[in-house]
């Protein structure tokens, strides 16, 4: 018993497999090379021949260390990376291809060779297809950026990523779990929720991580709980149809042609006698429109109602003389005993 425990072999717990350092693929690691050659190509946008030149000797530099063989074409506007003989990395032409493509999304160099090291990751997240309206859009990405960039400074401070918002694409290099982070806060902010609520989140988390006795715990007691109130600005009809209250049986059939002649006698008429009738029916409907077109007509001139005069009715005097009389006596009298 003690022999088989013995033959196997033990197999350590791995508690936090993200702080596991990924060992470097050495060329001893492979020291035959690739069997294949494979390469990828890419467009770049007129803007970035200026700065591509410039900074194309130092691309082939980085791409040199990884025997990557890096061309650049001005008259067709491509970028190609190829692997040689001496290749020994399977994984760095994926590297090298991502590097390519950071340039032409106008990434700084020294930003986009950071992806050649096996700890970094990127992607390139589309946000012009999930919004419609041109407005909104812009509205919804400066808001990613914030005042002064601010709010992407955050990110970046929080995710442990460089993010770059350039057209209709969000640019993101850094360690696998801050990309996952930074594409739902872009996914969020694209839906009309404000990165704030996510970036408050990651700040608590970031204490919580801090403390060991909250390790083995659950951490949604701590985390913020935000409600949309996002309320629906359908416009209301200004006459509502009211419904009509349920009955089992069906509608009463509509009355047909034929069922309209029979009911008024038409359908015994002879063709000159419906002829003369449908005549006299225009007729006496252009007569209507003309007399009404003539009352139109004559609305102006016919001067308006005026109200017959009323002249002001005459205050009745409500004063009595006699009262009036006794005060002014008693006044008198009065100012004859003070002097």
């Amino acid at each position: 018993m003690s022999d088989e425990e013995s033959e196997k072999p033990k197999t350590d717990v791995v508690e936090n497999a993200w702080s596991l350092k990924v060992p470097t693929f050495k060329k001893e690691d492979n020291p035959h090379g690739l069997l294949e050659e494979s390469s990828f190509a890419t467009l770049f946008p007129k803007y970035r021949e200026a700065y591509l030149r410039e900074y194309w000797p130092h691309v082939q530099k980085a791409l040199n260390e990884h025997a990557i063989k890096a061309e650049l074409d001005i008259m067709e506007g491509t970028m190609c990376v190829r692997t040689t003989r001496s290749t020994w990395d399977p994984f760095i032409i994926i590297k090298a291809r991502d590097l390519i493509k950071l340039l032409s999304r106008s990434v700084p160099f020294e930003q986009a060779v950071k992806i050649l090291q096996d700890d970094i990751f990127c992607e390139i997240i589309k946000i012009g297809s999930m919004i419609r309206n041109r407005e909104k859009f812009i509205k919804r990405r400066q808001r990613l950026i914030g005042p002064n960039g601010c709010t992407l400074k955050s990110i970046e401070l929080l995710t442990n990523c460089y993010v770059l918002v350039q057209g209709q694409t969000v640019a993101v290099i850094g360690p696998y779990k801050g990309i996952a982070e930074v594409r739902s806060i872009v996914e969020n902010t694209m839906n009309n929720i404000h990165p704030i609520y996510k970036i408050k989140e990651l700040m608590i988390k970031r204490e919580l991580a801090k403390d060991p006795k909250l390790k083995n715990e659950s951490w949604e007691r701590f985390l913020p709980k935000f409600k949309s109130k996002n309320i629906s600005k359908r416009k209301q009809p200004k006459i509502k149809k009211q419904k009509k209250p349920y009955t089992p049986f069906p509608p009463p059939q509509p009355e047909s042609k034929l069922d309209k002649e029979l009911a008024t006698g038409e359908y015994f008429l002879s063709e000159s006698e419906k002829r003369l009738k449908k005549k006299k029916e225009l007729q006496e409907m252009k007569a209507e429109g003309k007399k009404k077109q003539q009352e139109k007509r004559k609305l102006p001139f016919i001067p308006p109602e005026e109200k017959p005069f009323t002249p002001p009715a005459k205050r009745k005097d409500d004063v009595n003389v006699e009262d009036l009389k006794k005060k002014v006596k008693e006044s008198f009298q009065k100012k004859r005993k003070t002097k």
